[in-house]
């Protein structure tokens, strides 16, 4: 009884510290959704409150009354694309080098890792370069290439690693059988590498959703641009418009939310089944 009675006290304390550290960790969100529905009096009062008054959705109106929706677009379109682009090639090249014996794969693998510890900052000047010789400034293409280029390497070194976990002789088999060595990494070796890719699927979609540096440089039109871009015309040195910008804040968050929700439900299956034939 008195291990059973130190075991419920054990959990509860362990519980009981865990909501703690997640309610201090997810202040600064509820006090921005709270900021986004004040007034603008109550957001300037010297006597702060937690909750607002009343409701006011006045910031929300007035942020997409604007270019805020082309903005989101544009930002949902490059971070797909650029999503999409990256696990393929990432998908491609980590099989490459785990598959097939060539001279300096080993040093290849390990060079391309290195090339993630570049600041972007440092490959801003030759990326600019190579896409102002290609022509493609002020697209969303552009945007998309400087993405995957800082994307892939990291995306590539993870997928490396996941695939190693899969036993070749299982590909081996599948090919003695009469299966091609395609339909073997379609069929065989993707499946066992799903939580990989999701993995993979959502550090590049934050990585080319938050990216501003680039957006900044490559994007001249308005039209054109990307969230992180346009929300920093709400945040001016003289006069920011908090409201407006906890608003735009809130919504950049909950496209992050949804598709990580959406993949963390097909993750934790693909991990139970991946457990389960071990």
């Amino acid at each position: 009884m008195k291990r059973r009675h130190r075991k419920i006290l054990n959990t509860f304390y362990v519980t009981l510290l865990a909501w703690t550290f997640v309610t201090v960790l997810n202040i600064p969100l509820f006090w921005m959704v709270s900021s986004s529905l004040k007034s603008a009096e109550e957001m300037l009062s010297t006597t702060p409150n937690i909750l607002p008054s009343r409701i006011d959705l006045e910031n929300y109106h007035t942020l997409f009354a604007g270019d805020f929706l082309i903005w989101f677009l544009n930002s949902l379109l490059v971070a797909f694309e650029t999503t999409a682009m990256v696990i393929v090639a990432a998908t491609l090249g980590a099989y490459g080098l785990t598959r097939f014996d060539f001279r300096g794969r080993r040093p290849m693998a390990v060079v391309v890792l290195c090339t993630y510890l570049f600041p972007s900052i440092l490959m801003l000047v030759p990326i600019f370069m190579t896409i102002a010789s290609l022509r493609i400034s002020d697209t969303h293409l552009a945007l998309v290439m400087a993405n995957t280029t800082f994307a892939l390497p990291f995306s590539l070194w993870l997928l490396r690693a996941y695939f190693l976990s899969v036993p070749v002789q299982t590909e081996e088999a599948a090919m003695i059988d009469g299966a091609s060595r395609l339909r073997g990494f379609v069929e065989i070796v993707v499946p066992q590498i799903t939580p990989g890719i999701i993995s993979t699927s959502i550090f590049t979609f934050i990585l080319a959703w938050n990216e501003y540096l680039f957006a900044s440089t490559f994007i001249s039109t308005s039209t054109k641009r990307t969230l992180p871009v346009g929300i920093a015309r709400y945040a001016d040195e003289l006069s920011p418009d908090w409201g407006v910008l906890m608003a735009a804040t809130v919504s950049v968050a909950i496209p992050v939310l949804i598709f990580f929700s959406f993949l963390q439900a097909r993750l934790i299956p693909e991990l139970s089944t991946g457990a389960t034939k071990q």
